[in-house]
């Protein structure tokens, strides 16, 4: 059994997890989720922040303080869409070199994959389709894990986030006035169309769609009012179109600060929480599913497979060989 730590820095959260692994079996012992908003003015400036870096960086020494605490020998970091876009990431890799971190700016591909290699555990031997939402971009793997192995059919990566349409069309009046939602919703499923008749990731038939993200946890904990939040309540738990797309309505009437209040949602994630049920509500409609299943399990899953396997000197899950780094 191998006790590792993994780090995901996103464009929103930063995520870690301190797990042990015994063989394809993931008990993990802590997750930690912080808003972070690494992409945050992204889209306006195509840098990251130097506040926005400083928040990671925090965020990460804490993380680390943790893994070392639980006793973890090894980490794994990955950064994903915000760092793909911003033309200075070069800058915080470093700056997370000096925390003893060889962190990988992975491609959404890849991010699509060990996405799907977490998630599908609790589909052993269904043909399904994971989309995992977040803040810069939204990652498709259509594929099916069973005893054979893994088999994914397609994998792609389309540049729509929470956080992305928010800073594009929905941050210029508060609440946005119609036609900005309005156009939200044509850029996010012109995208998503695109995508998905170039992709192939319809054309294996998925009997399901599976979401993961603090998009889809978040609707959940708001249709449910669910403070404090129980995990228990949202994983696997189903969101039909109907509800995503009432709350989506409800949301676009509210200001930031009314949907502060909304019980369930954590505060820090009322700025593009419209945004995210936008992006949802149209990737249901052009993947044509009236009905997701919602899943905890995630990129940090499959990540602490791959990792496991790198620390044993097996074969990876997945054709690709995390970067580990010592915590002693």
């Amino acid at each position: 059994m191998e006790r590792v730590a993994v780090i995901d820095i996103g464009t929103v959260t930063a995520r870690l997890a301190i797990a042990d692994v015994d063989g394809e079996h993931v008990a993990r012992l802590l997750k930690q989720s912080t808003i972070c908003n690494l992409g945050e003015g992204l889209t306006q400036t195509g840098r990251i922040s130097d506040v926005a870096a400083e928040r990671v960086l925090s965020c990460v020494d804490a993380y680390l303080a943790c893994a070392r605490e639980a006793g973890a020998p090894v980490a794994c970091c990955t950064l994903t869409s915000a760092a793909r876009d911003a033309g200075n990431s070069d800058a915080l890799l470093a700056r997370l070199v000096q925390r003893g971190l060889d962190a990988q700016v992975i491609a959404g591909s890849l991010e699509g994959s060990l996405t799907f290699l977490g998630v599908a555990r609790d589909f052993i031997g269904r043909r399904i389709l994971v989309a995992d939402s977040g803040g810069g971009s939204t990652e498709l793997a259509a594929g099916t894990l069973s005893g054979a192995g893994l088999a994914l059919d397609a994998v792609c990566s389309v540049d729509v986030g929470c956080r992305r349409v928010t800073e594009r069309f929905l941050s210029r009046n508060d609440p946005p006035l119609p036609q900005d939602v309005d156009a939200a919703r044509s850029f996010v499923a012109e995208l998503f169309s695109d995508a998905l008749a170039k992709g192939s990731v319809l054309t294996s038939a998925p009997e399901r769609l599976v979401v993961t993200g603090g998009t889809v946890t978040s609707l959940v904990a708001i249709d449910e009012e669910l403070e404090p939040y129980d995990s228990r309540r949202v994983h696997l738990s189903d969101l039909s179109r109907a509800t995503v797309e009432g709350m989506a309505h409800r949301l676009a009437t509210l200001t930031v600060a009314e949907r502060s209040r909304l019980a369930g949602l954590q505060p820090q994630r009322a700025s593009v929480i419209l945004g995210g049920a936008v992006v949802v509500a149209e990737l249901m409609a052009q993947a044509s599913f009236d009905v997701l299943t919602v899943s905890e399990s995630d990129l940090l899953f499959g990540l602490s497979l791959c990792v496991a396997a790198a620390v044993r000197g097996g074969g990876c899950p997945l054709p690709w060989r995390p970067r580990l780094s010592s915590l002693r």
